[in-house]
């Protein structure tokens, strides 16, 4: 069985749908028949990196509220981390842009480390506050997952895995993803963001069962293997 998700790492969300999908994959007894195939999705491209800017100074301004109005909105995802083990600072989170994230997890991906690199940028930016658009950051990312450092420098300094950044945005546009997270079980079941446990497991077992049914045949006239057409 194949996921695609659709994920961006500057979404908490996305996040805690990661973690309450792979608890729900612990419980499922075929998991280890299970593949996981990471999509790029940025929520907004357009965004410009400033290390000098919080997520809650940022937040204030373009959702023009107060500070307290801000906190309160954050109040709900924190909650929702804490519940999946996550102990997630977004207003202390640095504003910025997740393009060279999503190419160094297409580079990752590789090397059969796309979901490694997945947690550990969800783990630098959501609970370490670190700068994702960093190449010396996103570098040492790499390397504390076993991928060389200076390799990821290379790539991150060219434009390598752009083309295969906006293919995956392309594809979601065609499968009429609007936001993330996105799951695709085997292309016929989709959930949208970060669901229940049990929504994850009962799909994961339905997609498993219609996959290992029977073919139901409707006999009717043909020609068989050996070139008769009685």
């Amino acid at each position: 069985m194949k996921v695609s998700i659709w994920s961006d790492v500057r979404c908490p969300f996305c996040y805690i749908g990661k973690k309450k999908f792979e608890d729900a994959l612990e419980q499922f007894p075929n998991k280890g028949k299970v593949e996981i195939v990471w999509k790029s999705f940025q929520l907004d491209p357009t965004l410009k990196t400033d290390p000098h800017t919080s997520m809650l100074e940022y937040f204030v301004k373009a959702k023009g509220v107060s500070e307290e109005q801000a906190l309160q909105m954050f109040s709900g995802a924190t909650k929702m981390a804490e519940e999946a083990g996550i102990s997630m600072n977004l207003q202390e989170g640095i504003l910025a842009n997740s393009f060279d994230a999503h190419r160094l997890i297409q580079f990752a991906k590789t090397r059969n480390l796309g979901n490694e690199i997945k947690e550990a940028l969800f783990e630098v930016h959501f609970e370490q506050g670190k700068n994702i658009d960093d190449i010396s950051i996103l570098s040492e990312v790499a390397a504390s997952i076993g991928l060389d450092a200076e390799e990821v420098k290379q790539v991150l300094n060219s434009d390598a895995y752009a083309y295969e950044v906006k293919q995956d945005e392309m594809e979601a546009q065609n499968i009429g993803v609007r936001g993330v997270p996105f799951f695709v079980f085997d292309d016929k079941y989709a959930i949208s963001g970060a669901q229940p446990v049990e929504d994850f497991l009962q799909t994961l077992e339905t997609v498993w069962q219609e996959s290992k049914s029977e073919l139901k045949v409707a006999e009717g006239d043909s020609c068989s293997s050996e070139g008769n057409c009685d």
